[in-house]
This record gives structure tokens, sequence and C-alpha cells, in this order.
């Protein structure tokens, strides 16, 4: 947990303990192209009030925090990772839905176990950039440890992998993705399935 990252977000009229109310939204620069967040600068974050803050955050190896054991996220998983989920898939469908077409399950699939396996790390496609983010930013306000964050990671890439049907497939983003969230942020109504239930 990163305490001035929540006098920020409380300082900007945000709510930081909800953070299934917030999301990492997509950068467009010239001629639309997705200018991916860079991990040494601030990065945007937007609530469902559409207040918007630009926010350092620390890289994973400062916010991990304590020791506890990775949950058992089978096709139910504990309601208190819910906010967890719904801040990286929400950050996901508003990236697609602001570059206008949905990423293939195969890739989410690829970008949800690189950002478990090299969480700090970089990668060609710019949606990486944002799911840093927005788990860098969960982690900025929540107590989690690295066990955890593996398991989050791993229940979305397996998530993913259950939806691909065909190498070019969107069933994950059209089924999960666009299932609970709509631009003007998270449906938080319908609670959070995760894509397994």
């Amino acid at each position: 947990m990163d305490l001035k990252a929540v006098i920020a977000l409380e300082r900007a009229g945000m709510d930081p303990a909800h953070p299934e109310r917030l999301w990492v939204p997509t950068a467009l620069g010239e001629q639309g192209r997705v200018v991916p967040l860079d991990q040494d600068l601030p990065v945007p974050v937007m609530d469902d009030g559409h207040r918007v803050v630009w926010l350092p955050l620390e890289p994973f190896s400062r916010l991990w925090t304590g020791s506890a054991v990775a949950p058992a996220l089978s096709r139910a998983s504990p309601p208190e990772y819910e906010p967890f989920f719904i801040l990286l898939e929400a950050t996901a469908a508003e990236y697609c839905d602001a570059t206008g077409r949905p990423e293939r399950d195969r890739e989410f699939e690829r970008l949800y176990r690189q950002l478990r396996r090299r969480p700090d790390g970089v990668d060609p496609n710019p949606l990486f950039s944002y799911l840093r983010a927005a788990a860098r930013l969960y982690l900025s306000l929540r107590d989690v440890s690295r066990a955890e964050f593996e398991s989050v990671a791993d229940r979305l890439r397996l998530s993913a992998r259950t939806f691909s049907t065909r190498i070019d497939s969107t069933n994950y983003h059209h089924f999960v993705l666009e299932e609970f969230f709509h631009p003007t942020g998270p449906l938080l109504t319908t609670g959070w399935s995760g894509g397994l239930s």
C-alpha cells in the first residue's frame, strides 16, 4: 500500500476505499494511436464520476506487502478479491473500447501471463502498460502479497484461455469484459463472475 497514492486520490475527490470504481483510461496520441504508459511517469486514473488524476506509482517490488498465502481462485473467488479483478478488467475493457477493437483471447492470455511473470517488465503491446498500471494502482490502495498478486493474474490468464476457441477469437472480450463494463465505468450491480462461472 502507498499512503501517498491514497491521499492523492482523496484530494482529487475520489474514493480510494473503492478501487472497483476506478480504472486506468487509455491515452491516445497522434492519429489515434495508443500512448504506452511509462512506468517511471505518473499514470491517469479515472473514477465513475469521470474525474481524472495523474498518479506516480511505485514499482511492484515496493508495493507487495506481507506474506499472505495465495487464495484458491477457482470458479468462485473470495469477494475481497473482486475489486482487484474489476479494476484490471475495467481497464482492459476501456482499452479495447478506446482502440475500437477487442484484443484476441490468446493475446489476453499472453499478457496476463506476462503480468504474472514479469510485472515490472515491458511488452510491445501497449495494453500491457495499462494492465501493469492498473495492478500497481490496486497494490497502492490495498495490502497485497506477491503470492496473492500472482494468483489473481493467473486466474485472469485462465479466464482468457477458457474463452479461446481459435487463433483469432475475441470471446473473452465479448462475454466477460463487455458484460460488466460500460464506457461510463464498471457495472457494479451484476458482480464479478471472472468469466468462469
